[in-house]
């Protein structure tokens, strides 16, 4: 009996370095845009507002937990998630969040209360009706991370480049824009380019992970 509660012991004290690990707010930013793409040390410094240096000591938290890898590429070194299962776990947090703590349902209420003209589209509608040809899926990521992982039948057009490519677009379907998920504000500029020039546009909530959650539940 002692010998089980030794273990036990053990077996908790590993999965508090997890919980302790993310503990930092930011360290729970850089996974998530990990979660993208694998990004260079100056990439997430940029994206997040955070000095290299500060960057770097939060990769090294998290890769002590195994929940990050990295590898060498000339001068820079690129980080990406050590596993598939991180993304999931971070979905999971994301929506064990949203629905147990106010905070963050108050936070997303305020974050979309400048959306109401902003019809969304859901996974299902957009299957069906890129299937029957009726929509152009356009995503406003940066292009590595597109590059990455997208959805099937998505064009690549990053938020920067969109007012200069609205020419290119056809005028005979709608645009449906998505980026990194309900929490990001790039499909939200993208969709209000668009309504402005007279397209009939609207925003995909959901992420690429949350679309390869879908189409596997879906087979």
């Amino acid at each position: 009996m002692t010998n089980d509660r030794a273990l036990t012991d053990k077996l908790y004290q590993e999965f508090a370095r997890i919980g302790k690990c993310l503990s930092s707010p930011k360290r729970l930013e850089i996974l998530d845009l990990l979660s993208q793409s694998p990004k260079s040390v100056e990439g997430l410094a940029k994206d997040t507002g955070m000095t290299v240096a500060n960057v770097s000591q939060h990769l090294q938290t998290l890769h002590h937990a195994r929940l990050v890898s990295y590898r060498k590429q000339g001068n820079f070194v690129f980080y990406e998630l050590a596993d598939d299962e991180v993304s999931g776990f971070m979905g999971s947090l994301h929506r064990l969040s949203e629905k147990q703590l106010v905070q963050v349902q108050q936070i997303k209420k305020e974050f979309m209360s400048n959306q109401s003209e902003m019809e969304a589209v859901t996974l299902a509608d957009l299957r069906r009706r890129m299937e029957l040809g009726e929509i152009m899926l356009i995503d406003v990521r940066p292009r590595v991370e597109y590059d990455a992982a997208h959805i099937p039948g998505a064009v690549s057009i990053p938020i920067e480049e969109l007012e200069e490519k609205l020419a290119s677009l056809p005028t005979n379907c709608d645009v449906v824009a998505y980026c990194r998920g309900p929490y990001c504000l790039m499909s939200v500029e993208a969709v209000g380019l668009l309504q402005a020039k007279g397209f009939k546009a609207f925003r995909l909530e959901d992420s690429v992970q949350d679309w390869k959650e879908f189409a596997k539940n879906a087979e």
